[in-house]
């Protein structure tokens, strides 16, 4: 024992030494090992210190309180709740009756001798510098106690009386206002000076400013329904203290009043499953992660830091054989005065846990240091502020412990191949005959063969994507395994080239040992990326062919629903005034009730409006039925499929367009924005036809049926009892516009002097625009900020076409690969220099000229490079494969069960094609190699430093 620590103590020594001796090479291992560490601990650190503790949350929702009410919205029928309150349903099943809607008085719940304090949010267009900002306003006392946590106080004070708001930082940075300004909202003309400022700390970036309750709210609530403007709604909770808190047992019986609570106590401490009675109703169980979900999560992880392993070995093994080779006189000296081969290995292992020491002691200290100095960027780049700077010295211990064991797997092949020369070889600088295993080709070749067998079965027979990925990550495995013996085929191509590329690739095929981790590193970094840019570039294909215009090319839509389009004219200037606008075609909507209402409004005075289906037009799939039963329940699965071909039940994909109710009002220049030429269409709105582009709106009289409907309560009545909605019915002539024209999602368009004559109230929404060229970047950023000073929700669109967001993603893989293939080459080439030192000596002495020793090099670095992309792309491109085939026969089950439940006319049978990314396989096999060998040549020196020639 005392003797294995003396061998070993003396063993670090020297490794320690000699890593100093050799800064550069120790450097760049240490690199390679301890930025994955890095990242790995900054990242563990980010996680553990984003989660907040069940106590932390709390403090962040209510403050001090010990617990937190809010309206169910179940018209005060008995509920049932989840423990944090989250899920909530009436205790009764209503079936296919009408379920129980409406607000309840929550104060009634209240318990006697409680502390309650209200928290209202509400939202207003509030003036600021730039002009309006949609804002959320909250009502709550935030100097009380109670709500201490809630909101974080940066500067000034939070208000104390009616004319007082404090703001997040955020809306003051968004809105140029400061503490000490003031603000209004739109059409309000009672001002709020602004006192504060603060945060929430579970989102930076909210526009929000606090007010006292019923300071704000409620007069702005007035003076909106009087000016006709939407009313926003209003939600309200309570934050309760009581002596005792609120139990399990206490929660249930509040909710039998139809009120959810939120409790400190029950969170703290939440009861078993088993005790809450919402998790025993179907469909409501406790959605956890099952232990399968967690190991197979756990699984992938362990894959990915298992071939993260494997890639830093065969990069730095190469590095820890150059040191072997270099210091093989120090090691044949340690064998002559006595050393044995386990010494020998204990120095070169010595010198992989040396490196993996400090590369984790290094990247677990920079992981502190930087995640510690980041957190406020770490913290906005969240959205949200951390609960402390957590640190799991467990968890940091066992990824340091992946640098050291990476150190050490990466030294074992050295260190067995360093102990096995003989001492007269490693004094003398003789390499002598090595022969290459014929075992570990086998072994590659059985795997790899097996990995396709299953990854075959995983994209042909299932559909499972861990199949076919587990079988891939196999196959590459035993690809690498192959590297020796496939290095050896690559020799035979030597006889057909010049001398100096035969000279490094007969090199590279007889010294297989320091050759084959590096294009088995290259090999696995190609594989990945492109396996990566292939599943890339099919999925690029099959959105390109999916994607669905909203406009035609560089046409521009701007539409506005709120407010009865009170900011359309504004919003029109502003589109002329910055885009390269050619024809202007104004749209308006049609308006049901006050015309400060917006669609689907259901306050007093607000109505809707919608397209009636003739019954004969509709699809037999989906309706016939009036008690709620599914109307394709009746149909077999052929009579589905082939009602999946009737013109009823075909579906408009179009998408584009919007509008609610689905008729819009405007002229011909619509037709011409839109690129629509039949010229029936024209003159049939000119007749004051509605022109239809679906054919199921249109009955047997040649007519639309519009209905108007004023009552919505009755009307969602009705609709949950399976009955039409009462309205009053219009009757307009209609034109059917042909199949092959293109409507980008409108389905009917009328006149404005139509609607007029048909009665129909109109309001205008916005307009479309057609440009002459397409407006630049420059010019939409200004349109941008204009309409944020007009402070409307605009739906601004402009036609790009399709635009391929992988691009950036391909090129960063290709990077990446590229610089792994130029580092790897770069170790072996270093290695072979080391190795080649003699024959470079002879080739000088012979009378070769001196460049020949940076041809050399860089031949030796190219050819490295060269079979490593060639295998890796090669290995690369099968998974990607079996990938597409494997969605291909999800999408196409998922497509044929549509079919079969009757669901088919509304999709299309799947496109998924396969692509191969030449332009980044070009890069790889063409520009990396080359680059490669030119960077090896240029650092290359032409004349080595003066030495004797060894005795032969």
């Amino acid at each position: 024992m005392n003797n294995w620590f003396h061998s070993w103590r003396a063993a670090i020594r020297i490794a320690r030494r000699d890593a100093w001796r050799y800064k550069g090479r120790s450097f760049l291992v240490l690199a390679m090992i301890a930025l994955p560490i890095l990242g790995v601990s900054a990242a563990d650190l980010t996680l553990r210190s984003s989660e907040l503790s069940t106590e932390e949350k709390l403090d962040r929702m209510m403050g001090a309180a010990d617990a937190r009410f809010n309206d169910a919205g179940a018209g005060g029928v008995p509920i049932l709740q989840s423990p944090d309150g989250e899920m909530h349903t009436p205790a009764k099943d209503y079936g296919d009756t009408v379920w129980p809607s409406g607000s309840t008085d929550v104060t009634k719940t209240l318990p006697a001798g409680a502390t309650v304090l209200t928290d209202s949010s509400g939202s207003a267009k509030l003036t600021t510098t730039h002009g309006l900002l949609q804002t959320e306003v909250r009502e709550l006392k935030a100097a009380d106690p109670m709500a201490r946590g809630i909101l974080t106080l940066l500067e000034g004070r939070f208000p104390e009386k009616a004319d007082e708001v404090a703001a997040t930082t955020h809306f003051l940075e968004s809105s140029g206002l400061s503490v000490g300004s003031t603000l209004s909202a739109r059409g309000y003309d009672r001002t709020y000076r602004i006192v504060g400022s603060y945060e929430l700390p579970n989102d930076l970036k909210a526009d929000q400013v606090n007010a006292l309750p019923g300071a704000f709210l409620a007069p702005y609530a007035k003076v909106a329904e009087k000016a006709g403007m939407a009313r926003g709604g209003v939600s309200t909770v309570h934050l309760v203290k009581a002596p005792g808190g609120f139990t399990w047992n206490t929660v249930q019986q509040i909710n039998t009043k139809g009120v959810v609570v939120t409790s400190r106590a029950v969170l703290m401490n939440p009861p078993a499953d088993s005790e809450v009675p919402l998790y025993q109703k179907d469909g409501w169980a406790n959605f956890e992660s099952s232990a399968g979900a967690q190991a197979a999560e756990l699984a992938a992880v362990g894959t990915v830091v298992g071939l993260a392993m494997l890639e830093i070995c065969l990069l730095a093994g190469p590095a820890f054989a150059v040191g072997a080779r270099r210091s093989r006189r120090q090691l044949g000296l340690v064998g002559a005065n006595g050393g044995d081969r386990r010494h020998i290995r204990a120095i070169v292992l010595g010198g992989g846990l040396v490196i993996g020491v400090a590369a984790a002691v290094t990247g677990t200290v920079l992981a502190l240091i930087l995640t510690f100095l980041l957190q406020p960027v770490l913290e906005d780049a969240f959205g949200q502020r951390f609960g402390s700077f957590d640190v799991r010295p467990l968890e940091l211990l066992a990824i340091a412990l992946l640098a050291v064991l990476t150190g050490l797997l990466a030294a074992i092949v050295p260190a067995v191949t360093a102990s096995r020369q003989t001492v007269l070889a490693s004094l003398t600088g003789r390499r002598g005959v090595r022969r290459s295993s014929r075992v570990l080709p086998l072994i590659g070749l059985t795997a790899l063969l097996l990995g396709a067998a299953i990854a075959l079965y995983g994209s042909v027979v299932s559909d499972q994507f861990a199949i076919v990925a587990g079988g891939s990550a196999l196959a590459e495995l035993g690809v690498v395994a192959m590297t020796p013996a496939l290095v050896g085929l690559f020799g035979r191509a030597g006889r057909w080239l010049p001398l100096s590329p035969r000279l490094a690739l007969r090199d590279a095929v007889r010294n297989r040992g320091r050759t084959a981790p590096a294009v088995a590193a290259v090999l696995a970094a190609v594989a990945g990326t492109v396996a990566v840019s292939t599943y890339a570039a099919s999925t690029e294909a099959q959105e390109r062919a999916e994607y669905r215009a909203s406009l035609p090319h560089g046409a521009v839509a701007a539409l506005v629903v709120e407010e009865g389009g009170r900011d359309v004219p504004a919003v029109r200037d502003a589109v002329q005034r910055h885009l390269p606008v050619d024809t202007r075609a104004d749209v308006d909507r049609v308006q049901v009730g006050r015309a400060g209402c917006s669609p689907h409004e259901e306050s007093p005075g607000c109505g809707t409006y919608e397209i009636v289906i003739p019954r004969a037009n509709e699809c037999p799939l989906w309706s016939g039925s009036d008690r709620g039963e599914d109307p394709a329940a009746k149909f077999t699965k052929e009579q589905r499929r082939k009602l999946a071909d009737d013109w009823r039940c075909k579906q408009n994909d179009e998408g584009g367009i919007y509008v609610d109710g689905g008729l819009m009002v405007g002229d011909a220049t619509i037709l011409k924005v839109l690129g629509i030429k039949d010229p029936g269409a024209e003159k049939a709105l000119a007749e004051g036809k509605v022109i239809s582009f679906a054919k199921a709106q249109v009955d047997q009289n040649g007519k639309v049926g519009v209905k108007l409907i004023t009552d919505t309560v009755k009307a969602n009545q009705a609709l949950q009892e399976g009955k039409p909605a009462p309205g009053e019915m219009k009757a307009l002539p209609a034109y059917l516009v042909p199949d092959e024209e293109k409507s980008y999602g409108v389905q009917a368009l009328l006149s404005p002097a139509a609607a007029k004559a048909a009665g129909l109230t109109t309001v205008p929404m916005g307009s479309l625009f057609s440009t002459d060229t397409m407006p630049s970047t420059e010019q939409r950023q200004k349109l941008d900020g204009e309409i944020s000073k007009i402070g409307s929700d605009v739906e601004l669109r402009v036609e790009d076409g399709f635009v391929n967001d992988s691009s950036i993603v391909l090129l960063s893989l290709a990077v990446f690969a590229g610089l792994v293939t130029i580092g790897a080459a770069g170790i072996a080439t270093g290695l072979a220099q080391a190795d080649a030192e003699a024959d470079l000596k002879t080739l000088s002495a012979v009378g070769a000229p001196p460049r020949v020793r940076r041809t050399l090099s860089g031949f030796q670095c190219g050819v490295v490079a060269a079979m490593g992309v060639v295998l890796g792309s090669a290995a690369g491109v099968l998974p990607a494969i079996g990938l597409r085939l494997t969605e291909e026969r999800q999408q196409l089950r998922f497509y044929q069960q549509a079919l079969d439940e009757g669901w088919g006319a509304m999709s299309s049978p799947p496109y998924v094609p396969v692509v191969v990314p030449w332009e980044t396989l070009v890069g790889l096999l063409v520009v990396v190699p080359i680059g490669a060998a030119l960077l090896a040549a240029l650092v290359t020196r032409s004349r080595g430093a003066l030495a004797r020639r060894a005795a032969i």
